[in-house]
């Protein structure tokens, strides 16, 4: 029965409804008559003569929904699916032939109606030999069945093809949207899995430069090395326990910027001005975690130089739900760290995957100074 189970429950539910309606009109247009006009009696055997009718439409619709259908729609399998449908509508109208009321015996009633002839057919017949006694009047002559196929073995073997077209119809729209479905699916979890893969890019990188403040500082001034390790502990611990949420409040987020450039303090002199202002008291909202430190990041990493003076500022504001985050930095000819890290590819990437058109990065790389300028909404 797994064909069953492939089958949508709200499929099932509607053409549950359609045949409902279509097998209780006859009760109820018999129903309406019989309240309508007293002499009309309410009989179940018209009920039934119809409600056959409909079963026989019912059962090549199940055999149809259930057992071809599948065929073209899932399998794809057309030569099948057409040879097995002209199969089905062979038999049907060998079953509307077969079904229909035989002409010599509705001949071998004729006499009644022939005492009941109108005055025009008796006139008719005596005006002279081409009008045989014999032969019925064409009004009785109308309803005689069809020698082979009449209008109603084709209006019936219409309805079984819409019925049939209308069924694919149906279950191609649910096959449809179960394929949007698992589409979005598949892009929810590449998407997640993607940012995983760019944290984990973002945490290595950021304890390698870490450690390498804390290598120079110790020969430079241990005591700010051992302060070092300390902020150090609080920095992995916000990167261990937060880095892998989905998104963490905006006032953790602020606190570990604020330590972080509070550590790369630690190894510059005075010639590397350092400005910084973040906001201490924020909305409740919040952030994708590590996703400002990268431009810090960057500013520290190509803002610096050692021999001349340089700066770098680092703002951030909260405006209309919007967080505007501000870096300006210095440029050096020569970076005074080694290449390599995740770069503002990187974040960029990070950035589509995360907020897709609904942030805004302004970068200006400038002859003597780079200036970045990022504008999201909080969530």
């Amino acid at each position: 029965m797994q064909w069953m189970k492939n089958q949508s429950r709200q499929e099932n539910v509607i053409y549950l409804v359609v045949w409902g309606v279509l097998f209780a009109a006859p009760l109820l247009s018999l129903y309406v008559r019989s309240v309508s006009d007293q002499s009309i009696p309410f009989d179940w055997s018209e009920v039934f003569m119809v409600w056959r009718r409909f079963a026989v439409f019912l059962l090549l619709f199940l055999i149809h929904n259930f057992l071809l259908a599948p065929l073209l729609v899932h399998k794809h399998r057309r030569l099948l699916y057409f040879s097995f449908v002209a199969v089905i509508l062979s038999a049907f109208v060998i079953y509307q032939c077969s079904s229909r009321p035989d002409r010599k015996e509705i001949m071998r009633r004729m006499p009644p109606f022939m005492e009941q002839r109108d005055s025009r057919a008796s006139e008719s017949s005596d005006r002279g030999p081409t009008a045989s006694s014999e032969r019925p009047p064409f009004a009785f002559r109308r309803h005689l069945p069809p020698p082979i196929i009449g209008e109603r073995d084709i209006l019936a073997v219409m309805i079984l093809l819409l019925m049939f077209g209308a069924n694919l119809g149906m279950k191609f729209y649910f096959r449809s949207r179960n394929d949007r479905k698992k589409l979005l699916e598949l892009e929810k979890q590449n998407l997640e899995q993607q940012l995983v893969y760019l944290r984990y890019q973002i945490n290595p990188h950021f304890f390698m430069n870490t450690l390498n403040n804390i290598h120079a500082l110790v020969d430079i001034d241990p005591q700010k090395a051992q302060a070092t390790i300390l902020e150090l502990s609080k920095m992995m611990r916000f990167v261990l326990y937060e880095g892998d949420k989905r998104d963490v409040s905006l006032s953790r987020e602020m606190e570990f910027l604020r330590t972080y450039i509070h550590l790369m303090q630690l190894r510059y002199t005075d010639k590397v001005s350092i400005n910084v202002d973040l906001p201490t008291e924020v909305p409740d909202k919040s952030i994708p975690p590590l996703l400002l430190i990268s431009f810090i990041e960057n500013a520290f990493k190509h803002g610096v130089s050692y021999q001349h003076e340089s700066f770098i500022e680092v703002k951030a504001s909260v405006e209309d739900d919007h967080l505007l985050f501000h870096c300006r930095n210095s440029k050096v000819e020569k970076s005074n760290e080694e290449k390599g890290g995740v770069g503002l590819a990187n974040v960029k990437q990070r950035l589509d995957l995360l907020y897709d058109d609904r942030y805004t990065l302004n970068i200006d790389d400038g002859q003597d100074e780079y200036n970045v300028e990022l504008t999201l909404p909080l969530l």
